[in-house]
């Protein structure tokens, strides 16, 4: 076992490292994924590491590596992003990059661990999200999490020839479980 922050019932989330650079910039240049970001451009080595180096410099950033137990594999990652200490809140992502690691229930998973963390830990009062409307499996998975839809910025994001919706969820730790 690799370094486990946050530990789950068949994953646990440790803090990422440069000797996960490969993975990572594997994943973000991948189309497929890609799409469900919202970047277009590709990402470099150096930007990546640059953002990979970056991680553990503020305390407004944490994103964790996504490791299954069984096999210490390496499957995605998952964090928050512009936490704001003074408002309790923040912005969660996750990104399941292995794609044979999809519809296992990883990210629900996952998510639950950071959620636990975020309320218990750091002592959030809101995490909201925004997700693409095409992105049927993210959007199951964060309401499997608790997310609750809050609204839709309708036909925001153009990829591909098509206007998509943007839905934007959020939990607050008065709706959040620990079951």
């Amino acid at each position: 076992m690799d370094a486990p922050f946050l530990i789950g019932e068949r994953i646990y989330l440790r803090p990422l490292d440069v000797d996960d650079l490969d993975r990572c910039l594997r994943w973000i240049n991948d189309p497929e994924i890609l799409s469900t970001l919202g970047r277009r451009e590709p990402m470099g080595r150096a930007a990546e590491k640059e953002w990979l180096e970056g991680q553990y410099k503020s305390d407004r950033h944490m994103n964790l590596a996504i490791v299954v137990a069984d096999g210490d594999r390496h499957i995605g990652n998952c964090g928050f992003n512009a936490i704001d200490y003074v408002n309790r809140n923040a912005i969660f992502g996750i990104l399941i990059g292995d794609k044979d690691a999809w519809g296992q229930g990883y990210g629900p998973e996952a998510a639950r661990l950071i959620l636990k963390y975020g309320f218990e830990e750091l002592g959030l009062h809101r995490i909201g999200l925004e997700a693409y409307s095409h992105n049927a499996r993210a959007l199951r998975a964060y309401e499997k999490a608790g997310f609750i839809h809050e609204g839709t910025l309708r036909e925001s994001y153009f990829r591909h020839g098509t206007f998509h919706d943007t839905i934007v969820m959020s939990i607050l730790a008065s709706e959040w479980s620990n079951e």
